[in-house]
């Protein structure tokens, strides 16, 4: 039991450490070498875990999808009003990306980056089902507009990593207000 714990956290400091490289120096000057050196351990340990570079990022961004969806959907029920549920999940999303920062930020890169193998980008899309299924009720009740979940989550949800990304560099503040009315300009973007 013990031996398992330390094979957890080795595995989770070299994730930490990938999430913290990647967030401050881009997926490229994220060395597997500076990998081991942050998380602690020998280098070679990292393959003791991960078969390569390419695998330990994949799992580094379906953990933080993961983390994401149960974040992203606490409080909704799909039986809810489609604005309703929209309005939960979208404040969840704007919490999540202010308060999970870190995190935030990797998904944001994940999003620009062919890193991500894209078998591993479809599985991280599923973690986004709720959102997908209330956006096609909505269509299906004629509330959202009949557009591509893309370009849905595109108006509704992307703009607020580009806020998130101004705050960080103290060009914005996101406070209550002007979160109100973001989530206002992003159900007036995709409502009919």
């Amino acid at each position: 039991m013990i031996k398992k714990e330390k094979i957890t956290d080795k595995k989770s400091a070299l994730l930490s450490a990938t999430l913290t490289l990647v967030n401050d120096h881009g997926f490229h000057d994220a060395p597997m070498s500076k990998i081991a050196k942050l998380a602690g351990v020998a280098p070679a340990t990292i393959y003791l875990y991960f078969e390569n570079k390419q695998n330990l990022i994949n799992t580094l961004y379906l953990e933080v999808k993961a983390s994401f969806n149960k974040f992203a959907f606490n409080g909704y029920h799909e039986d809810m009003p489609v604005k309703k549920g929209f309005e939960i999940i979208w404040y969840n999303v704007a919490d999540y990306k202010l308060n999970q920062i870190k995190e935030a930020s990797f998904l944001s890169q994940c999003d620009n980056t062919p890193m991500i193998d894209e078998e591993i980008r479809k599985e991280g899309l599923k973690h986004l089902q709720p959102l997908l299924d209330l956006w096609e009720k909505g269509k299906e009740e004629g509330i959202i507009k009949p557009l591509s979940i893309f370009v849905l989550y595109s108006y509704a949800i992307y703009p607020l990593s580009f806020l998130m990304a101004m705050q960080d560099r103290n060009l914005y503040t996101l406070d209550k207000k002007v979160l109100d009315e973001t989530f206002r300009a992003a159900w007036d973007a995709i409502k009919l």
